[in-house]
């Protein structure tokens, strides 16, 4: 048994402290957990071998089916989805720039995004070789009314070195993305979103494509809960081919080189493409199979149950917290950044007898770790997600923060 009262975990047995998560789906904890369902399906996979272009063929006809969009691809996850779609926006079909890249030299290599699109993670874009042009300023923040962006300014940055438009989904995001991709459409430039944590609702796999993005990525490992090391890439045919030539083994003879006609058009190509900028985000059959049937299981879902438990359990830790000295809980509506609703505890430092950050620091150093939500520290703001809790978890959770929140730490 561990600490919390649990029956050992293959961590546990590893030596390696596992993790109570009510911070959400982080990929640095493990994203969230894979259905069973696909679990079984990997063990069936592993059993035996497939040729992995036809897979991914299988694949991209089911998330077509999915999102509305022309044809769709499994990769290594969300960033490494971002860094292929901009491969493809880089290199079209041409296997000659499929090569080259990341140099870009004679290339059109710009990516114009909003200045306040910009994150860490569009360094997927720049591993590829593209270079980032943004735009606007972050006047909204000033309380003027001002907008950030306006679309004259993305239309402005485009030119005979533009490749794509980046464009990450969030509630707060600006210009909204129908405005973009009209701008974008004039000019024949792809506009490439990054939908990673833009599930649920279920609505949103076709929302972005029905709204004229032509790529768009989404995490595979969170509210799909299939294999943590997968995205889901949805778009224009001729770019998801361009993805899958880029990634794909091209260790083949020309002339036994024969891709599945719905994934790769050989009359349209000059040769067999050498190893592409992707090989190294390969995905195994297991993954591939894993994200197939969880992606099923997603769409079947009861989604408004899922929402009802995830807003009963949250409301039981606000409820639970709101009689602790020093601390203030509310509950969000989980329409917001978060796709769950979120319980926002405010830690009052001379009351509670510690800090935000300290209640943080301890939480993650006990064993198991307590992991809860960090973003807000210099507010005196922790959350706490009851995304991928389970029930069994709550009361430990509850004891813990109760007991460090009391405490000089």
């Amino acid at each position: 048994m561990n600490d919390a009262g649990e029956d050992e975990t293959i961590y546990d047995e590893l030596g390696v402290p596992p993790v109570i998560n009510a911070a959400g789906t982080k990929t640095r904890i493990g994203g969230s957990r894979i259905r069973p369902e696909a679990v079984a399906a990997m063990q069936r996979a592993s059993r035996s071998f497939v040729r992995l272009s036809d897979l991914q063929a299988e694949a991209s006809s089911r998330i077509a089916d999915a999102t509305g969009a022309d044809a769709g691809y499994v990769t290594s996850g969300a960033s490494a989805g971002l860094a292929l779609a901009c491969a493809a926006a880089l290199a079209g079909r041409d296997i000659e720039r499929m090569a080259q890249l990341p140099d870009t030299t004679g290339i059109p290599d710009e990516v114009v995004m909003a200045r306040t699109h910009r994150t860490g993670y569009d360094h997927a874009f720049r591993a590829v070789g593209a270079t980032i042009v943004d735009v606007g300023t972050n006047d909204r923040h000033l309380g003027t009314g001002a907008s950030n962006v306006e679309p004259w300014e993305i239309e402005a940055a485009i030119s005979e070195e533009t490749a794509a438009i980046g464009y990450v989904q969030k509630p707060y995001t600006q210009p909204p993305l129908e405005v973009v991709t009209d701008v974008a459409a004039d000019y024949d430039v792809p506009v490439i979103v990054d939908a990673a944590a833009e599930l649920p609702p279920a609505e949103n796999l076709s929302r972005f494509v029905d709204e004229g993005a032509d790529l768009v990525v989404f995490s595979g490992g969170k509210a799909i809960r299939g294999p943590q090391t997968t995205g889901v890439v949805a778009g224009r045919a001729e770019l998801i081919e361009s993805i899958a030539l880029q990634h794909l083994d091209m260790h083949a003879a020309a002339d036994v080189w024969t891709p599945p006609s719905g994934l790769v058009d050989v009359d349209q190509l000059d040769g067999v493409p050498r190893q592409g900028i992707g090989r190294s985000m390969k995905v195994g059959k297991e993954e591939l199979v894993g994200l197939i049937v969880a992606l099923e299981s997603f769409l079947e879902e009861d989604h408004d149950e899922r929402r009802r438990v995830w807003r009963e359990r949250a409301d039981r830790i606000a409820a639970d917290l709101s009689d602790v000295a020093g601390l203030e809980t509310a509950v969000t509506t989980g329409d917001g950044v978060s796709v769950a609703p979120e319980v926002v505890v405010r830690v009052d430092s001379d009351a509670a007898r510690s800090s935000a950050t300290n209640l943080v620091r301890v939480l993650r150093a006990e064993t198991p770790r307590i992991f809860v939500g960090s973003d807000r520290l210099d507010e005196e703001v922790v959350m706490i997600s009851p995304l991928c809790l389970e029930a069994g978890e709550i009361d430990y959770l509850l004891e813990r923060i109760r007991a460090h929140a009391a405490c000089d730490c």
